[in-house]
Order: C-alpha cells, then sequence, then structure tokens
C-alpha cells in the first residue's frame, strides 16, 4: 500500500466493485466489462491498493475526458427531461435498463475525480500515454471482433448518435481509434501540467 493513498480509499472502492460486478454480471452482457470506463472500475481497485502511479496515470489518460463527455451528457440529459445532448447516456433514462444497474452507472459521476485526485497524490507517470495507446487500441480491435449487431461498446460500430440497427464498417473503426488516440494524448498533456501534491 503506498503512503500517498489513504488505505480507506482501496476499501471503499472494493466494497463497491463487490455491489458493482455481480449485478453487472447478471444483468449485462459480458462484453461490457471492455467499456473503458468499466476497465477504469476494474484497474483503478488495483492502483487504490497498490498505489501505482503508472496504472492510475493510465487509466486517467484513457478516461478522463471521455467521463467528462459522459458527465456532461447525462446532466444535461436531466436538464432536457430525459434526452441527452450526445445519445452517449440514453440508457440512464430507458425505463427498461433495470433501476439499480442505472443507479450502478452513477459511478462515472465519481470515476474521473477520484482517478484525477489519486493522480495528483501519486504524480503523473510521464510515460501513461505511451504505455496505454496499445492498450486502448487492443481493447477497441477485441471489442469489435465480440460485440453483437445490437451491441456498441467503446463505439465500435457506430458513434452514439447514429440509429440504433447501424453498423459503421472499417473506416469508422479507423477513424475512432484515431479520435481516441488524439483523446488520449490531450488527456495526458493536460495531465502532465498537473502539479503533484507536495
Amino acid at each position: 500500500m503506498n503512503a500517498a493513498l489513504p488505505r480507506s480509499l482501496a476499501v471503499a472502492w472494493s466494497a463497491f466493485v463487490v455491489l458493482w460486478l455481480p449485478v453487472y454480471v447478471i444483468e449485462l452482457p459480458l462484453v461490457n466489462f471492455l467499456w473503458f470506463s468499466n476497465i477504469a472500475v476494474l484497474g483503478g481497485l488495483v492502483a487504490a491498493w497498490t498505489g501505482s502511479r503508472r496504472l492510475a496515470s493510465m487509466l486517467l489518460v484513457a478516461v478522463g475526458l471521455l467521463e467528462a463527455g459522459w458527465i456532461f451528457d447525462f446532466l444535461i440529459g436531466l436538464l432536457l427531461g430525459g434526452n441527452p445532448p450526445l445519445g452517449g447516456v440514453g440508457y440512464m433514462f430507458d425505463p427498461e435498463v433495470s433501476l439499480h444497474v442505472r443507479a450502478l452507472s452513477l459511478h462515472h459521476l465519481a470515476l474521473p475525480f477520484v482517478l484525477l485526485w489519486m493522480v495528483w497524490r501519486l504524480g503523473h507517470d510521464p510515460a501513461a500515454f505511451r504505455w496505454w495507446l496499445p492498450i486502448g487500441w487492443s481493447v477497441v480491435l477485441i471489442t469489435r471482433w465480440l460485440v453483437e449487431p445490437d451491441q456498441n461498446v467503446n463505439w465500435v460500430l457506430r458513434a452514439p448518435w447514429h440509429l440504433q440497427d447501424q453498423v459503421l464498417g472499417w473506416p469508422w473503426l479507423g477513424a475512432l481509434m484515431i479520435a481516441l488516440a488524439t483523446i488520449w494524448w490531450l488527456t495526458h498533456r493536460l495531465l502532465c501540467l498537473l502539479p503533484r501534491r507536495s
């Protein structure tokens, strides 16, 4: 356990995962765990226990700006009566999705801030982007191989605002990978400016 992170963080994160993991396993397809945010939940648990600077930094690079987009979409969706403008959080307003799944999905509101706090405590690893990029791209390709036509994990089939039955081809996947790499690089560069806790 790294002294920079309190044990209470790891204990609280563990308690959440004990609640969250079985519900997601039972209620959702297993491919759902390839969402970057879900990878960050599980990886963040490891980082919280080990105090790994590199792992915490990689996970924040992976989801920092993406989770900001989720939060924006959700909060504006609330203001618009359940019509999120980006279309990425429509399930949060869908009564056919179990209430406990939607409640547990509220972890998106806290995840980037907890990871940011961890990175502030530990310091940002300057190699985080270089380590995350091949992992992130591999997750995209594995996801594309595993998803069914009605699943759109990591947006590998279409953008959130496309029609649900629309499946875009390989040019879309290539554009997505370039867009994600750009977002991850930008997140990394912003984190390089983050002062470490003294």
